[in-house]
C-alpha cells in the first residue's frame, strides 16, 4: 500500500524566521527557508495522522487543507512538539468523537499537567476530547497499520521516532543505541534531525547526522529540525551527499507500507 507524507514543519523550536533575528537566513526570500516547528502529516488508507502538534499546528493544518484527523503520535513532551494540542477540538466538533493520541506514559503525564483543563472532572464545554493510548518502544497497531517505535535520546530525554513500512521519522536525536538503529537499517526513506553544523548538547549536528546515516544505510534521507544557524536551504544542499536532501515546509512524497 502507498502512504503519503506531508511536511507540516521542518524547523527547530524557534522556527525560521526567528523572532528579532536579522540574519540572512531569517530574511531570505526563498520560501524553503520559512520553517515552522517540526511536524508531519501521514495519510494512510484514507486516514490522517499527525506526528506532533506544536505551536504552529492550527496554521499548518489550515495551510494543508486538512479536513479530518484520526490521530496524533507524539515523539516527546517539549512545547515545540505538543503546544498546539488544544486545536484538535475543531475535529471533535465536526466528528463528535475523541481524537486518538498515541504517546509514552511520560508524555501522558506532561499532557495532563500542561492541558489540565482537558482532563478536569467538570468537563467544561468545548474542550478537546482525547483518547490517550499508551505506547513505548514496542510495536503497536495504528488502526490496523503496524508501527515500530524507535527510541532515541535527546540529551537525557527519551524521544520516540516511528517506522511505518519502509519510511522512518526521527527528530530531536543526539544518540541512538545499536538496538534502536537496527530497527531502521536499510529503510527506503528516512527523515532525521540535523540542527546545524557545530556541536549541540541534545541534537545531531550535520556531521553526526551524516555518520548516523552512513551507519543505518537508508536509500533516501531528508534532514529536518533545521536551525537558522545552519544556513540557507540552497547553500546547504551543495554540501550534502547525493542521497541526502533537506525538507521544506509543504513538501510531499509517497512511501510503501
Amino acid at each position: 500500500m502507498i502512504g503519503t507524507v506531508r511536511i507540516l514543519g521542518s524547523g527547530t523550536s524557534q522556527g525560521i524566521p526567528m523572532i528579532a533575528c536579522g540574519c540572512e537566513v531569517c530574511h531570505s526570500s526563498d520560501p524553503r527557508d520559512k520553517r515552522l516547528r517540526a511536524s508531519i502529516l501521514l495519510e494512510l488508507n484514507g486516514a490522517n495522522y499527525c506526528v506532533d502538534a506544536g505551536p504552529d499546528f492550527r496554521y499548518q493544518l489550515l495551510r494543508e487543507g486538512v479536513t479530518h484527523l484520526e490521530g496524533i503520535l507524539f515523539t516527546h513532551e517539549h512545547k515545540d512538539h505538543v503546544a498546539g494540542l488544544d486545536d484538535v477540538r475543531a475535529f471533535n466538533f465536526f466528528t463528535k468523537k475523541p481524537i486518538n493520541v498515541y504517546c509514552s506514559q511520560r508524555v501522558d503525564t506532561a499532557l495532563r499537567r500542561e492541558f489540565h483543563y482537558i482532563f478536569d472532572e467538570k468537563d467544561y464545554p468545548g474542550i478537546p476530547k482525547l483518547n490517550l493510548i499508551s505506547i513505548d518502544k514496542n510495536p503497536f497497531d495504528l488502526d490496523g497499520i503496524p508501527v515500530l517505535p524507535i527510541e532515541v535520546m535527546h540529551y537525557k530525554l527519551p524521544v520516540l521516532g516511528f517506522r511505518i513500512g519502509n519510511f522512518a521519522y526521527i527528530t530531536d536525536a543526539k544518540t541512538v543505541s545499536e538496538e534502536e538503529r537496527a530497527k531502521i537499517k536499510n529503510v527506503d526513506i528516512l527523515i532525521v534531525n540535523a540542527l546545524h553544523k557545530f556541536p549541540h548538547i541534545s541534537h545531531f549536528n550535520l556531521e553526526e547526522a551524516l555518520a548516523f546515516i552512513d551507519d543505518v544505510q537508508p536509500k533516501q534521507v531528508f534532514l529536518t529540525h533545521i536551525s537558522h544557524l545552519f544556513g540557507k536551504h540552497e547553500d546547504i544542499l551543495t554540501e550534502l551527499p547525493e542521497n541526502v536532501s533537506l525538507l521544506y515546509d509543504g513538501m510531499k512524497f509517497e512511501f510503501e507500507f
